[in-house]
């Protein structure tokens, strides 16, 4: 690098302009976050194109890049840190938090060992406890800090095949699969997307899965599970992504338990409902599961890049894991590569502990039952106006229908057109419907009534349309 950048770099470093700058643009697009379009205009979208450049031959100037990427880039985002947007499970974002994240930016931690930082560690250890304690987890679980459901996930399943196989008498680690034993992989036929991919992605194979039906709320039909034994893993939802529903947790963790087969929990968004006093009944159970994935960038509102993986076999976990060179140097702390499959990550935990400092017991509680109240107020007011509610909507998902495929199909269209708010479609029970998520703590009943007078429009919309 030639002595002139290297300056450059320097002075920007020195007098702040440019991240006086960033603040502004950050506080502005705050600042409109509530009010403006849902989702992109179709003149942001086309916008776009003022990115279709060739890759630089020389540096360039940090105003004019930041300049670029606020007045083209902001425009096109979606803002999901509104009340209004009910799409993908899109958490909002807590400010203490986000606050947090820009500070801990600022010191660019890698958090692969205590000694790269102390911080990191205490805070993660600090953060594993409080979790353990909100849950009602056994006091041997400890926690992974990853990036998301995904990977905390294939983190669980990890930690369940290497203690299976460890019982049926196979190191898994140092003689792969050629000739090994087989392990048993059960989950219901609605299991999430994100299972099949860590089911594939850890060499089980999705056509070796032993598919359950599930009831028509979507939970995995206790009777029908098959015989369970110390080579199974058994799969459960913690909110199906669709109604919401939990499974029977209670019963079948304790079968499980009976017989030395491993159980994972995926809870990315409905394992908070075991922090809420008024819905932890959903949950009930789950501390006899050996593995639980969630996220806290859904329903506690932290920033992206906050999945959490927690496993009371900490044995199985660090040597599904761990990673060994000359270089790495293991402490008597917390080093927190021996619980994730990364080395190099940021300090994603801090702005974790900082929404669950801020908040408090008390407030996660009412945060999470906030997003129930809402919902069921969605339905609610939906069923008033001639919309079906196909789901019993026990936490945050309401699945809404208009009669035909057709005219939902077109409906769903309609309100994303509108930018009032944004929804998704999915398919339920072979019928096309709607899909309302409701996790944004910003997210006030005059929202929800706006957002369902948005629902009529795009019906009657797509009506005329039709006509």
């Amino acid at each position: 690098m030639n002595d002139e950048i290297r300056r450059r770099m320097f002075r920007e470093m020195e007098q702040k302009a440019i991240f006086d700058e960033a603040r502004d643009a950050a506080y502005n697009y705050a600042d409109q976050a509530l009010e403006r379009n849902v989702f992109p205009t179709q003149e942001a979208i086309e916008n776009l194109a003022r990115f279709d450049q060739p890759l630089p031959e020389d540096p360039g100037d940090a105003h004019e890049i930041l300049n670029q990427l606020n007045t083209f880039g902001s425009p096109a985002t979606v803002a999901q840190i509104g009340g209004r947007y009910f799409g993908l499970v899109n958490g909002g974002i807590i400010p203490a938090s986000l606050a947090v994240r820009w500070l801990t930016d600022f010191w660019d931690q890698n958090t692969p060992l205590y000694l790269s930082s102390p911080v990191a560690s205490r805070l993660e250890e600090i953060t594993e406890a409080w979790l353990r304690e909100l849950f009602a987890l056994p006091d041997s679980t400890v926690a992974g800090y990853v990036s998301g459901s995904s990977m905390s996930i294939f983190c669980g399943l990890a930690a369940a095949r290497q203690r299976n196989f460890e019982r049926l008498g196979w190191d898994i680690n140092r003689k792969g699969f050629t000739d090994a034993p087989r392990l048993r992989v059960i989950t219901g036929r609605q299991a999430h997307g994100t299972v099949s991919k860590a089911i594939a992605l850890l060499g089980f194979g999705i056509d070796n899965v032993e598919w359950v039906d599930t009831d028509v709320q979507g939970r995995i039909a206790t009777d029908a599970v098959p015989e369970l034994d110390q080579s199974t893993i058994l799969i459960l939802q913690a909110g199906n992504v669709n109604s919401g529903a939990f499974d029977d947790f209670s019963t079948l963790c304790a079968k499980a338990r009976q017989v030395g087969a491993w159980v994972h929990v995926d809870g990315a968004f409905g394992l908070w409902a075991a922090a809420s006093q008024q819905l932890k009944y959903l949950t009930a159970g789950i501390e006899l599961a050996d593995s639980w994935s969630f996220d806290g960038h859904k329903t506690l509102n932290t920033p992206y890049d906050s999945g959490v993986i927690m496993c009371r076999d900490r044995a199985a976990l660090v040597n599904a894991l761990h990673a060994s060179g000359a270089y790495i140097v293991y402490s008597d702390n917390r080093d927190g590569m021996l619980h994730t499959p990364e080395m190099s990550r940021r300090a994603r935990v801090c702005e974790l502990w900082a929404a669950l400092k801020y908040l408090g017991k008390s407030g996660i509680d009412e945060l999470v039952y906030g997003f129930h109240l809402r919902a069921r107020q969605f339905a609610q007011e939906l069923e008033q106006h001639g919309f079906e509610i196909l789901n019993d909507v026990v936490f945050n998902q309401v699945l809404v229908a208009c009669g035909s495929d057709t005219l939902t199909t077109e409906t769903i269209k309609n309100i994303q057109q509108s930018g009032e708010c944004w929804v998704g479609g999915t398919q339920w029970q072979q019928r096309s419907v709607i899909r309302v998520s409701v996790c944004s703590w910003a997210t006030m009943p005059t929202d929800v009534s706006r957002s369902v007078k948005a629902f009529v429009d795009a019906r009657e919309q797509a009506r005329t349309t039709s006509v």
